[in-house]
């Protein structure tokens, strides 16, 4: 026996992370494990008390139990980038948000008729060295007629190419994913890092989505490569040359600043990227980088970039399809995940 609102229970508490005693311990002894076991096989049904306890503890609008995109996916060839080792729990967690955002994009565009198709982008070279990596991201700036300035968005940019950008942040440990949903292309990034991380991460994850590498590569060594390329992307290789010369040995903190917030890459990809380009040995960068540690600058980096990362095509969607009448009000609530209230709260019709 099953029951949409056992379902989306299931869906939810997977979402958080939680297993069925991970929730009752969360719910603070007020529902056992036995007891939500029943609600999500569909065999019992929780009052509205619990309805809204169970609202906030898994952080979904009490809407979501009742409702789910017409378009449900699962993922396949998922890739996790990690600053640190994600739990199994976690790694399922995040694919678990993220094929529900994904479900909801793709009810959005199919409702609205409006199904980006993805640029292509044509490189058959093996990447087996940095050099590689940087002939790529020049093939890649060419054939996307990105020129040899810094790249305002790079999300946006992506977005506009048919890519599926997805926005998660319950997890710290978590960088970024490379995934598919049939021959759709997700790309899902840390919302809440840095906005050159982001940047970076997500340039990274699009590497994996186009480029190949021989199978003898470790999977360190094709992260170092894809690596190299979201630098290469971020920064041309003749910038970077007029920007810090050749043959450099020591690098100010202002003109480090300054190359950040024009370029949108950080400090740390910068060094790497010196050394990639030979502006640099790897003495001189293995001194950089201990330098960079012993100021904490990991931490918590100098220098902000000018510009923002934030996915826009499916709140663009959204409002379009709400104004025009296509959806209503609780429609777009659902599909957005939030309540009709908070919905309301940023809808401010001008005419």
């Amino acid at each position: 026996m099953s029951s949409l609102f056992g379902n989306r229970l299931i869906v939810a508490r997977k979402m958080a992370g939680l297993s069925l005693q991970g929730l009752a311990d969360r719910l603070e002894g007020a529902l056992s494990r036995q007891a939500l076991h029943k609600y999500e096989q569909g065999m019992t049904y929780p009052n509205s008390k619990m309805l809204i306890a169970l609202s906030k503890v898994l952080g979904v609008p009490v809407d979501f139990f009742f409702s789910e995109p017409e378009v449900s996916v699962n993922l396949s060839g998922v890739e996790f980038r990690k600053r640190k080792r994600l739990s199994v729990s976690d790694e399922a967690a995040v694919v678990e948000q993220c094929s529900e955002i994904i479900s909801r994009y793709l009810t959005l565009e199919r409702t609205v008729n409006d199904e980006k198709p993805l640029r292509p982008f044509e490189y058959n070279h093996l990447i087996e060295t940095a050099l590689d990596a940087e002939n790529a991201a020049i093939e890649l700036r060419k054939q996307w007629g990105l020129g040899n300035d810094p790249i305002p968005n790079v999300v946006a940019m992506l977005e506009e190419s048919g890519y599926k950008l997805v926005e998660l942040s319950s997890f710290q440990d978590f960088d970024g994913m490379k995934a598919f949903a049939g021959q759709v292309r997700i790309i899902a990034v840390n919302c809440s890092n840095d906005v050159c991380r982001i940047r970076f991460t997500a340039l990274h994850e699009l590497a994996h989505h186009v480029l190949s590498f021989p199978e003898y590569l470790s999977e360190n060594e094709k992260e170092r490569l894809c690596h190299a390329f979201a630098g290469a992307v971020l920064l041309p290789g003749e910038q970077a040359r007029e920007a810090m010369n050749e043959q450099r040995f020591h690098f100010y903190l202002p003109e480090l600043v300054l190359l950040k917030s024009y370029w949108g890459i950080s400090i740390a990809a910068m060094f790497a990227r010196a050394k990639n380009l030979g502006i640099i040995n790897d003495a001189v960068y293995g001194k950089l980088n201990q330098g960079y540690r012993i100021r904490q600058y990991h931490l918590d980096e100098p220098g902000k970039f000018r510009g923002d990362e934030k996915t826009f095509r499916f709140d663009q969607m959204l409002f379009k399809a709400l104004a025009e009448g296509i959806i209503t009000v609780n429609q777009a609530a659902s599909l957005r995940n939030v309540t009709v209230g908070e919905l309301r709260n940023d809808l401010d019709q001008l005419a």
